[in-house]
């Protein structure tokens, strides 16, 4: 139990249903949703395409989405995949003769928009009360506009300057960042959301709207056949063991296999004999963190690329790997990747009455994704394109209609074949270090899901060790004397969000301080 004579907030209690998200009113229009007769799928997909309004840094229906979805009376786990691909025409020869990576900021990085095609393929397998429904309240507050919150405008100052063109007209207020509490709106994206809602995704892939989106794109290879070829598809999680639990992640294209490694070589420690904020710790989990990132980076791809979707769950990689763990003194980074990383998405979990229980994750990868827009309708692409990498062979290569490697990854938590917890963590690269994490704050060290998120966090990234502010100084110390080089993070490590539910039907909301959002239930 949290010590309530220092700041910080309880995790969220009720018992009919429960949205947490990165933005208070996304998630009150989840419940309010719920509460109006729908299920868990109904209210995430009106949060989050709601989110892509409050927080249209992170995310919007220009990018791409993944959900794990638990129906209402059974325990079995369905796995979306509403991720984009590349265009057919996309040249990779002359984008490796072009430099070493795909510009961030270029239309060559803008993979099709998968998110609409996910949230249609949700909304009509597991939905009650039909797609509309769900888009109506980001319709509402697209054209009323949303106050612009702390955390929103801090990010949205700082990656200011990626918008170009007609994103600078849609996403600046009178040539302006907006200042908090000042009234973001968009009219263009309350017009293609009502097409939608009205007529279905064809809406958006075909006609004037994906017109509209090639124009953002010139000079690139896309084209209206692409985009009118964009679907969602369906399958089964991957799961891994955690001291006494299952934790369940979607399986490539996706790095929840790197979360599922990363935790079987934790595994191999006496994590819970350690301190928790302590440099034995730290270091396990850092060095723990290279190596499991070594292997995603060589590994994961398009599944259809990959000669194995299962390779990370080789039995006994990790305790190979684990072995290669130096107790006292850290490795050399050991791999140095091209591929894009960012911190920019957004999480929601949701579970209903019924027991439903959605875990969703949504994303246009950097801040402001690629900076183009559609002229018309403001649709902000993403540019997960850069996660590709031009390495010729390898199974992330950059070619015609495939899925790059993605960061962004929801997760459950199961106990005895039991689904007891929809989860996730943003935080692009961070993310499966942070599904790592968050598991051991709650196996090792009996957190309950708010303190698991609240704890702080560390990442090893690019030869760094990344530490939050609340680090103790000795741990910080002792770390270098390691041989780590310690450094301060430049934002708060991610954000996240997770909803418990006891054996007894209680839900336990959290939602991740680092963000301005909450868990709301009724």
């Amino acid at each position: 139990m949290r010590n309530f004579e220092i700041p910080g907030r309880s995790p969220v209690f009720a018992t009919n249903g429960l949205c947490a998200t990165s933005h208070p009113l996304a998630a009150q229009v989840a419940v309010e949703i719920l509460q109006a007769g729908g299920n868990a799928v109904d209210a995430g997909i009106a949060a989050a395409v709601l989110l892509g309004i409050c927080e249209p840094q992170s995310t919007g229906i220009g990018g791409d989405c993944f959900a794990l979805v638990k129906p209402a009376g059974t325990e079995e786990i369905h796995a979306l995949n509403g991720s984009g691909r590349a265009p057919a025409g996309i040249d990779v020869q002359a984008l490796r003769e072009a430099g070493p990576t795909i510009p961030l900021t270029s239309p060559h990085a803008v993979t099709l928009p998968g998110a609409i095609a996910g949230f249609a393929a949700l909304s009509e397998r597991f939905g009650r009360n039909g797609l509309a429904a769900s888009l109506a309240p980001a319709i509402r507050y697209a054209e009323e506009g949303v106050p612009v919150a702390p955390r929103v405008a801090r990010d949205w100052q700082a990656a200011e300057a990626t918008l170009q063109g007609a994103a600078r007209q849609h996403y600046l207020i009178g040539g302006a960042v907006p200042e908090v509490g000042q009234i973001f709106r968009s009219p263009g994206q309350a017009e293609v959301l009502r097409r939608v809602a009205a007529e279905g995704p064809q809406a958006f892939y075909q006609g004037e709207v994906a017109e509209d989106m090639c124009a953002a794109l010139a000079g690139a290879s896309h084209s209206l056949q692409d985009f009118a070829s964009v679907s969602a598809d369906w399958g089964s999680p991957l799961t891994g063991p955690y001291r006494s639990r299952e934790i369940a992640e979607h399986p490539p294209n996706g790095q929840g296999t790197t979360a599922l490694l990363l935790a079987a070589i934790l595994a191999e420690f006496d994590i819970a004999g350690m301190d928790p904020l302590g440099p034995e710790r730290s270091h396990i989990e850092a060095e723990a963190i290279k190596l499991a990132y070594d292997a995603r980076n060589r590994l994961i791809a398009d599944p259809a690329s990959m000669k194995d979707p299962r390779a990370l769950l080789r039995p006994g990689l990790a305790q190979e790997l684990a072995a290669l763990i130096d107790p006292k003194r850290a490795m050399a980074q050991v791999t140095s990747v091209t591929e894009a990383v960012h911190r920019d998405t957004v999480y929601l979990c949701v579970v209903d009455r019924d027991g439903m229980a959605l875990s969703l994750i949504y994303s246009i990868f950097h801040s402001f994704g690629s900076g183009l827009a559609s002229p018309k309708f403001g649709i902000l692409m993403q540019n997960r394109g850069a996660g590709f990498t031009l390495e010729e062979g390898h199974p992330n290569e950059a070619g015609p209609g495939k899925r790059p490697m993605h960061t962004i990854i929801p997760g459950m938590m199961l106990q005895d074949g039991r689904v007891e917890m929809p989860f996730g963590v943003m935080g692009g690269q961070y993310q499966a270090a942070g599904h790592a994490r968050f598991a051991s704050n709650m196996l090792d060290f009996g957190m309950d899901p708010q303190e698991a998120i609240d704890f702080p966090r560390l990442f090893a990234e690019k030869g760094e060790l990344q530490l939050e502010a609340p680090f103790p100084e000795a741990t910080r110390a002792a770390l270098a004397e390691m041989g780590h080089k310690v450094v301060p993070p430049p934002a708060p490590i991610g954000g996240a969000q997770a909803i418990r539910i006891t054996p007894e039907g209680v839900l336990v909301g959290a939602s991740d301080p680092r963000k301005d959002g909450s868990a709301i239930g009724y």
